[in-house]
């Protein structure tokens, strides 16, 4: 008799601990394929630190080759009308154009999220999303030219708009991003000092009263506090009415001249599962507490991608977050391998472990377990933390925290990603494909930075 066939799509935190975890328990007892665009997993939590320069790119990777054995790598993209469950195939295309079809006994939806974008005139033509490498070197590429030119700069307006960010949403990844960028800035005039001595200048924003409203008041209040000491102007109740090329209107009514908008107000759910016709939740495949599309037991979904039901807080459902997908993707995997005879099924039950955000430096503010800090002690939490949940390269990412902590950064331009090539609209992509489409501004945006438990 043959043997089972897996498939599973996507390679975020779900799909990647899907596909561990089912090479653990069914070893050669089954056939696991997964379908991903890239040969890597992705640890997003730590990309606004390769976009500050202090990791490597290869650093956040981890090969999906060399850490799952017993699973087939398919490169490629599951097209959106490309999943039929009535035959049990998808429909994909590969990195050079090609058109292929898998088939599969159990299929894992592990899709993920792309870039949510708001009715905001300007922002998709002005904006870039920041789900990757790309967009995190394009950034590191583009924050270090703006302090170049604004050191050249003949007059002091120029010199002030290429020296001014603007960090829109002030969740995990904007606060993030606006910390460590005025981080790399301050370290960048060092030597190329501004204009009359000017500081690059960071302006944070959020239609929301404080920052990380997700987290503790007290540890919001401590985050706000570092951001305002580095010199991170944090303003709350305000977002962006209109972007433009010469800079962005807010909605208090002021016009800030900038050359770069970072866009980081969160993200959506991929349109992949809306194109099942199945019962959804708010753009997320409603599945039962066994991570099961009911009527189809035979498919299963988690991460971003799912409406997985919240056992502990009862009408409520789990939200899109890393922890979440990371352990969400460990009991899908129990679940397909219970499927097949191995093991039995159990539902999907969370207890909150915590929070970490990295405010760059020794400072960073944590809740694990409950228990609120900050400051160094938090900082070595926090890494400590990432170093625990990453599947791979510790050595490589505590070294370059090291080399960080006593050498300088190496502050040029690789010049490796187009602007064009890292559009904020993650749903045309073939944007991204069109030779010589027009240069726009840098942007960012990516889920929670909070890791995996």
């Amino acid at each position: 008799m043959s043997r089972p066939r897996i498939l599973i799509v996507g390679a975020g935190f779900a799909g990647y601990q899907t596909a561990r975890t089912l090479s653990r328990l069914t070893r050669h007892k089954a056939d696991i394929t997964l379908l991903n665009p890239t040969d890597y997993f992705l640890y997003l939590p730590l990309l606004p630190q390769v976009a500050a320069g202090i990791l490597e790119p290869r650093r956040v990777t981890v090969s999906l080759a060399g850490t799952l054995p017993h699973v087939r790598l398919v490169l490629g993209e599951a097209q959106t009308d490309g999943i039929d469950l009535d035959a049990r195939t998808v429909r994909y295309t590969g990195p050079e154009g090609d058109v292929g079809t898998l088939t599969y006994d159990r299929l894992v939806l592990a899709a993920g999220s792309v870039n949510k974008l708001l009715p905001i005139p300007g922002v998709a033509e002005h904006a870039h999303g920041f789900r990757g490498l790309p967009e995190a070197l394009y950034l590191r590429d583009h924050v270090t030219r703006q302090v170049e030119l604004a050191a050249a700069a003949a007059d002091s307006e120029t010199c002030a708009s290429r020296c001014t960010f603007v960090v829109v949403g002030a969740g995990y990844t904007g606060t993030e991003v606006a910390v460590q960028g005025q981080l790399l800035t301050d370290a960048l005039v060092r030597n190329r000092p501004l204009r009359e001595g000017r500081r690059p200048r960071w302006l944070l924003l959020d239609v929301a009263p404080r920052v990380l409203p997700g987290l503790d008041e007290r540890l919001s209040r401590t985050a706000d506090r570092v951001l305002r000491k580095r010199g991170v102007e944090v303003r709350m109740g305000t977002s962006v009415k209109e972007a433009t090329s010469d800079g962005v209107l807010l909605s208090d009514g002021e016009f800030v001249d900038t050359r770069t908008l970072v866009w980081c107000v969160g993200v959506r759910p991929d349109p992949l599962a809306e194109s099942l016709g199945l019962p959804m939740e708010s753009g997320r495949l409603l599945v039962e507490p066994t991570l099961q599309v009911p009527g189809h037991p035979e498919v299963f979904a988690c991460g971003d991608a799912a409406a997985v039901p919240d056992l502990e807080n009862p009408g409520q459902y789990t939200p899109m977050t890393a922890q979440h997908a990371w352990r969400q993707g460990k009991t899908a995997g129990h679940n397909v391998a219970a499927s097949f005879g191995i093991g039995t099924r159990r539902p999907y039950r969370h207890r909150d472990l915590g929070f970490v955000v990295d405010l760059g430096g020794v400072q960073a503010a944590a809740n694990p377990l409950g228990i609120p800090l900050s400051g160094p002690l938090a900082g070595a939490v926090t890494r400590g933390y990432h170093l625990a949940a990453m599947p791979g390269n510790r050595v490589r990412v505590a070294a370059d925290w090291l080399l960080e902590a006593v050498l300088p950064r190496q502050a040029v331009q690789l010049g490796l990603v187009r602007s064009w090539s890292v559009p904020l609209d993650t749903a045309s992509p073939e944007l991204a494909r069109m030779p010589g489409a027009p240069e726009r501004l840098a942007t960012t945006d990516t889920p929670t930075t909070e890791g995996p438990s």
